[in-house]
């Protein structure tokens, strides 16, 4: 169904479900639609103009299972799902519930309600002008006008909404509500004072609640939330609200993600406990995450090439890190930058990507394992640049021995990671103590323990190292 509500025409003066007062809305679109052609004619001709006026915003006619309100005095809905799946139209279509009475200008359940994202634009852009956002799901008589200024939706009925920023969880503290609204709370920053400041706030009428949409995460906030006994739950994955994806999308990201932890996150909507004796847990790659990146002393590009070619061969990892490392060795702190890993290119295909990364960002030279092409690798390499600065490395020891000196900089607090990394670290979760545990190599994972040796584990160890004196 279309969401888009320009030229609608004005509803009835009565009330929305009493203009259908003779159809059960639990029938559902879906029953319309497979229901034989008379019975769907009857209906659309009895239910008269006002009833064609009033159906495209009876949600819970359109509504999937997983976006409607458990019945019971729950306080906390968490809607987590797959990319796609629906959730912010539930988060959007609730707070309609909530606040808009049987006419326009009658009182709603709720009255001032919080509307909380990971930042203001996207709590505008995303959860109040988004296509699924409050403000495209109202109808006419009912849409609420917003005040930039004053970061707040105002409803006809007098009902307020106001925007906050989960960057900042001492803006929830003195404002009071008796609903609220929060969408990704597992890819908050400061998810859990954010939180915390929220429930102080959620202080009004006789039972304030809360709707959560969110993409799962292995994140404490999430995991405590989800076990209290006042929380209650529904889950789609994203192929539930297919009929509104487009289906090349379906497509590739099945293809691309499909028996990966990342898909049975993003795409299942599956809340992933770590791997068992994981070198990196979700924790440790959550501390990690920064906005910013000071200005940097050392960088590489390191690269674990593949050494056959094709759709089905492994990916060549490609990794860009930076690193400060002025002082003694415990003070030095690493960056990892960007993980531009390339697939079925051939040889040429990552050497030109590798070098296309130094270029970019000003590496200083480029690291690349050469246990499997040897000489070949360089030979690429230098295909492509001739004068590149290379140095290749040769792992002596089984993949976990490498990576276990790497993990232990995370678990220090001296590794950091930008935005966009996740393919990478849903490697590094997949990385046991046993071994890699995910699906083929963890070719991602390799280029980034090879960057963090040359830049940190192996140049303190040499600092490290006691020096002989000659006689």
């Amino acid at each position: 169904m279309s969401n888009n509500i320009t030229d609608k025409p004005e509803l009835p003066k009565g009330g929305m479900r009493s203009t259908l007062s003779a159809l059960d809305l639990r029938l559902g679109a879906g029953w319309l639609a497979s229901a034989p052609a008379a019975v769907r004619d009857r209906f659309l001709s009895e239910i008269g103009e006002g009833g064609l006026c009033a159906l495209p915003f009876l949600f819970e006619f359109w509504a999937l299972p997983h976006q409607l309100p458990p019945e019971g005095a729950w306080r906390s809905w968490v809607i987590m799902g797959g990319r796609g799946a629906g959730k912010t139209r539930a988060g959007a279509e609730w707070v309609r519930q909530v606040v808009e009475g049987s006419l326009p200008l009658d009182r709603g359940e709720a009255r001032r309600v919080a509307l909380v994202g990971e930042t203001f634009d996207q709590v505008r852009d995303v959860m109040i002008f988004g296509d699924s956002g409050i403000l495209q799901c109202s109808p006419p008589d009912r849409r609420p006008v917003w005040k930039a200024s004053e970061r707040k939706l105002i409803w006809p009925n007098g009902a307020e909404a106001q925007a906050f920023s989960a960057h900042d969880p001492e803006g929830l503290r003195g404002p009071q509500f008796d609903a609220a609204w929060v969408d990704e709370l597992a890819k908050w920053k400061k998810a859990g004072e954010t939180w915390d400041m929220l429930q102080f706030a959620l202080r009004l009428g006789e039972r304030p609640r809360v709707c959560v949409t969110t993409t799962p995460r292995n994140v404490k906030v999430l995991k405590e939330l989800l076990a209290s006994p006042s929380t209650v739950q529904t889950h789609a994955p994203t192929e539930a609200n297919r009929a509104n994806l487009a289906d090349s999308f379906l497509e590739e990201v099945r293809a691309r993600y499909a028996g990966t932890r990342l898909g049975r996150q993003e795409l299942d909507g599956a809340l992933l406990s770590d791997a068992e004796g994981a070198l990196w847990t979700g924790s440790m790659l959550d501390a990690a995450r920064v906005e910013k990146v000071p200005e940097l002393d050392r960088l590489v590009v390191a690269l674990d090439p593949a050494v056959t070619a094709g759709t089905d061969a492994d990916a060549c990892g490609i990794v860009v890190v930076g690193a400060q490392v002025q002082g003694p060795p415990e003070e030095w702190r690493a960056y990892v930058l960007a993980d531009r890993t390339v697939q079925g290119v051939g040889p040429a295909g990552w050497a030109q990507a590798a070098i296309d990364a130094m270029d970019e960002f000003g590496a200083e030279r480029l690291v690349a394992e050469v246990n499997q092409g040897g000489q070949l690798v360089e030979e690429v390499v230098r295909q492509v640049d001739p004068l590149v600065p290379y140095r290749a490395v040769r792992a002596s020891r089984g993949k976990v021995a490498g990576a276990e000196p790497v993990a232990a900089l995370y678990e220090q607090g001296r590794v950091a990671h930008v935005a966009g990394l996740d393919a990478l670290e849903e490697q590094m979760s997949q990385m046991t103590a046993r071994g890699f545990e995910g699906q083929g190599s963890p070719d991602r994972v390799d280029a980034l323990v090879w960057a963090l040796h040359e830049l940190v584990v192996g140049p303190a160890g040499a600092y490290r190292r006691p020096r002989v004196r000659s006689l």
